[in-house]
């Protein structure tokens, strides 16, 4: 991720979209935006810098053995990341197998799709905004 002096950093993990770009919401509010299309990729970016807000979306995958979804593996990586805020954009259809994931790792906003820009705003600002579920 590019560090712009002043600017807080935030980092749009979009692995399916499918959802408006909100890069222009999220330069508007302040950040410099790092998009990564894969989690991999995003993991790899907070090796190196760790955002003020990561926004990425839960993707349930039945075929991992041991895991929900590639999330997963973000979220573990972000305990270690006291000052990232995370919000979350999920189906509905997948709410249970979300919750679960949320109960053991955190999350501190969770949207549900179809994603509402002036709800997304609010997490940005550090709002209380009730989960869209």
């Amino acid at each position: 991720m590019t560090q712009e002096t002043g600017k807080r950093q935030l980092l749009s993990i979009i692995e399916l979209g499918g959802y408006p770009n909100f890069t222009p919401l999220y330069e508007e509010l302040g950040y410099n935006v790092e998009i990564a299309t894969r989690m991999r990729k995003a993991l790899g970016l907070l090796k190196k810098q760790q955002p003020d807000v990561i926004v990425a979306e839960f993707n349930f995958q039945s075929d991992f053995r041991d895991r929900t979804s590639s999330l997963e593996s973000l979220l573990a990586v972000v305990q270690r990341l006291p000052d990232t805020r995370v919000i979350v954009f999920y189906e509905k259809e997948f709410t249970p197998q979300f919750e679960n994931l949320r109960a053991r790792l955190p999350v501190h906003h969770a949207l549900m799709f179809p994603i509402d820009a002036s709800a997304l705003r609010d997490c940005l600002l550090g709002n209380e905004v009730a989960d869209t579920a």
